[in-house]
């Protein structure tokens, strides 16, 4: 299949615009294909050739303004339109589409719970076409006209209310101007459930098997739903630009979530059916909320090409985070996203395929480029970006900008020069200057503190290793004591006061201090800015003692964050990490904090960066602290940071008998009840070490048979440490290609597993062409699940290197797996340094 390039986009927009599009699926036609007949209405500018996409199974006809195409002239998934003259014309087409199990185009899935069939749609980045034929590209916005035949009892939802005329038989209102990749529909026996808000209809739907659970949460979600729709329109002088809005919780979904006007979808694994943290209710409403910013950026106002791709995510991200600290509950979300989200970007931004923000468009040459650029750059460092941009602008003139935007070019696409000069009409900073030097670069700045004592008192200095301008916070605190007789202390905040850091200055005196020294200098107090800090060795002595005595949650992520790069830059030994969760995490109130810092010393620190012989007693220090943090809640009072610990102990446990009895128990002392994910997770575990075989699982499986329980038992199986198991793993993977893309996912998770190094080793090697083999065939989602989750990250030596560096240079990968591998390698060479070093 070939992909879209920037110069071929360019060129048909020059020559056509798109008008209307008159679409029918005929969802009807069997487990395999279904049917698709559109009518494509567009006029050319001039006379000249061009194409439209299309991936058909089989195309039956096409007919150009009453002339018969030759179907066969269709290859590579373009159907050529030669020798148009200037006009209109009318294009119909009728083809049989193939139905995907990889989360493209339309994916069909059956619920092993009950046996009903599930259909949506993913069209982006240019799977479009998978559904039905169309100009791919975002700049050839039309109006979208949409019929479905569907089985009888289904329910049909697409990107506009919905209208069942006679029994299977849908249509729906005819969108406003759209971008192919934001064209949608859901089908199937959905449980749904409907309201309205400011005289819009919104809906929540999931599979019938699931229905008791979103019953469960759907005030929540509504609330939210409502909260975050009212926020938008007090910060946006244009109102919501679409007809309803429905939320669709679909399964095997590669993405968290997806835009569609009138219909977003998110994986339904946010439709929870076990216990979770507030913490993750917390994401869930991120993501609610940023799904919202998309529907005016992106959807109103949408990018001319990809290279633009922050304009929409950038954005999205930012607002979903701060939209949902200032509507909701949950009003601490930059706190998680700190200690979360921003690690993603920072690691990203080191790695060879880091990018700008807003790349040059000659660094997106065609889609297929693009699609890699969904990532932690156009993500969080993005936002990161724009949370600076805010403090830096002012949120006023900040919002006049955007508001501006959106008056500009809603229902037409924008680029960064739009967008900045929109943002320029507001103020008098000179907002190019800014996005030049922080849109426009790739890497990370590092600010680093000295004290010099002067007749007066210090001279605080900033050390500026880097090219952008930063307006930061900085924060002052002294050690109180609160006990005599205990010793017990905290750290209270003396003052914090704003500086601004010019760009390519390497040093600014910050403040001259009065009174005693500090014990503790937090740059980036608040993390307003996207930089790494450091701190000068009196700083660093107060930390070893008072690191869980800081006052607020976002200045202990700064700091978490802060060790976290220097264990990564090889400035801090891994095991001195450890240690400090070990001392501190016991006692941080914050549950973001906690789960951050244990997700990074168990999958960063214990299974990478220390060498085998210090695993495993890396790995009681861990178990030790999960019991500390299970004792710490046995009253009942933080259900959460138990339901934490326990999964961490879970995960950490060396020795089968604890966990073991927990699952034949059905609960953990105290609590919590074993609920299905739990259940796996020790089951997981148990594989893992052994204790367990597959007529367990199989058991388990026949109390759980929900597509959740085939992941389990598909991670479970896969986990044994048994070479019949392990072969039987790798041929699903790599040979067999049945394998949804979550039971491909699942199955790898289990394979790879760092106490059987010696088992696998000889499927190491294999690794590379396997990879190559299955990524070509079956396509971007299993590739870059190949990448992401088949790789064998415990192999942490030269070889699996110097073999991973001969597959980049000699076999050339697809470009899913190919980014997967780039970043694989560049983490294990970062992993050896870091063990060198220590």
């Amino acid at each position: 299949m070939s992909v879209l390039t920037r110069n071929e986009a360019q060129t048909r927009a020059e020559l056509i615009e798109a008008h209307r599009y008159e679409v029918h699926l005929d969802l009807t036609k069997g487990d395999a294909t279904f049917d698709t007949r559109t009518v494509i209405h567009f006029t050319t500018r001039t006379n000249g050739d061009t194409f439209i996409e299309l991936k058909p199974e089989t195309l039956r006809s096409a007919t150009l303004d009453g002339h018969p195409l030759d179907p066969t002239t269709c290859t590579a998934g373009r159907l050529p339109l030669p020798a148009l003259t200037a006009g209109p014309h009318e294009l119909h087409i009728d083809a049989v589409m193939r139905y995907s199990r990889t989360g493209e185009g339309m994916h069909r899935f059956t619920d092993p719970t009950d046996g009903e069939t599930y259909l949506y749609t993913q069209a982006c980045m240019d799977d479009a076409q998978r559904i039905f034929p169309c100009f791919d590209q975002p700049d050839l916005k039309a109006r979208f006209a949409l019929t479905v035949t569907a089985p009888t009892g289904w329910t049909v939802l697409g990107n506009g209310i919905a209208t069942e005329h006679t029994p299977g038989h849908w249509q729906f209102a005819e969108t406003p101007t759209i971008s192919t990749y934001l064209v949608a529909i859901a089908a199937g026996p959905y449980h749904s459930i409907r309201t309205e808000h400011r005289g819009l209809p919104f809906g929540l739907h999931c599979r019938r098997s699931l229905a008791p659970h979103l019953e469960a949460d759907a005030d929540e979600l509504l609330d939210i739903t409502r909260a975050c729709f009212d926020r938008f329109h007090e910060k946006f002088d244009e109102p919501y630009p679409f007809d309803s809005y429905d939320q669709a919780f679909v399964p095997e979904f590669n993405a968290g979530a997806m835009e569609n006007p009138g219909l977003v979808t998110f994986r339904d694994e946010f439709v929870y059916r076990s216990a979770v943290t507030e913490t993750e209710r917390q994401t869930r409403a991120m993501v609610i909320a940023h799904e919202m910013a998309h529907m005016w950026f992106g959807d109103l106002v949408t990018l001319r090409w990809w290279d633009d791709i922050w304009l929409n995510e950038s954005f999205a991200e930012y607002m979903g985070y701060q939209t949902t600290a200032e509507a909701t509950r949950f009003n601490d979300t930059w706190t998680d996203f700190g200690i979360t989200r921003k690690p993603w970007g920072y690691d990203a931004d080191q790695r060879p395929s880091t990018h700008p923000v807003a790349p040059d468009p000659e660094l997106v040459p065609d889609t297929a480029t693009a699609d890699l650029n969904f990532d932690g750059i156009s993500y969080a460092k993005g936002a990161s970006a724009l949370r600076q941009l805010v403090a830096w602008l002012g949120e006023t003139d900040f919002l006049a900008g955007i508001n501006t935007h959106f008056k500009r070019h809603k229902f037409a696409n924008a680029t960064l020069a739009d967008f900045l000069d929109n943002l320029a009409a507001h103020t008098d900073r000179d907002v190019h200057a800014w996005a030049a030097a922080w849109l426009g670069t790739t890497g990370i700045d590092t600010l680093t503190p000295s004290l010099t004592e002067t007749d007066d008192g210090f001279q605080l200095t900033v050390q500026h290793d880097g090219s952008r301008p930063h307006h930061v916070t900085i924060g002052l605190y002294d050690t109180v004591s609160l006990s005599t007789a205990t010793a017990a202390a905290t750290l209270h905040l003396r003052e914090r006061f704003d500086v601004d850091i010019p760009a390519d200055t390497p040093q600014v005196h910050a403040k001259t201090l009065t009174g005693r020294r500090p014990d503790l200098i937090v740059l980036n107090d608040g993390d307003l800015t996207y930089a790494k800090i450091r701190f000068d060795e009196h700083s660093f002595t107060t930390l070893k003692t008072g690191l869980s005595h800081l006052p607020e949650p976002l200045t202990s992520a700064v700091v978490w964050n802060a060790l976290r790069d220097a264990v990564r830059d090889g400035e801090l030994p891994p095991a001195a990490y450890l240690e400090a969760a070990r001392a501190h995490l016991p006692a941080e109130p914050d549950l973001a904090l906690v789960q951050g810092v244990l997700t990074f010393a168990a999958t960063h620190v214990v299974d990478r960066f220390l060498p085998a012989t210090e695993r495993p007693a890396a790995q009681a220090t861990l178990t030790d602290l999960c019991r500390d943090l299970i004792r710490r809640t046995e009253d009942g009072s933080h259900p959460g940071l138990r339901l934490t610990a326990v999964r961490h102990l879970i995960s950490a446990a060396a020795q089968p008998d604890t966990i073991r009895d927990w699952f034949d128990s059905g609960s953990v002392p105290g609590g919590p009840e074993l609920d299905p994910e739990l259940r796996w997770r020790i089951l997981g575990r148990l594989s893992v070490l052994g204790a367990v075989d597959d007529a367990v699982i199989e058991a388990e499986l026949a109390q759980d048979p929900s597509a959740t329980g085939q992941e389990g038992a598909a991670r479970c199986r896969a986990a044994l440490p048994d070479p019949v198991a392990k072969a039987a793993a790798w041929r699903a993977m790599f040979e067999d290609d049945t394998l949804s893309n979550y039971l491909f996912t699942a199955t790898a998770q289990g394979f790879w597993q760092p106490e059987q190094l010696d088992l696998v080793r000889d499927y190491i090697p294999r690794y590379y062409d396997a990879a190559l083999a299955v990524a070509t065939r079956r396509g971007p989602a299993i590739g870059d699940a190949a990448g992401r989750w088949g790789f064998p990250a415990i192999a942490v030596s030269e070889d699996t290197l110097r073999r991973g560096r001969t597959c980049l240079e000699r076999d050339n990968p697809s470009p899913s797996l190919r980014r997967k591998l780039v970043d694989q390698l560049d983490d294990l060479e970062r992993a050896l340094r870091v063990r060198d070093r220590s």
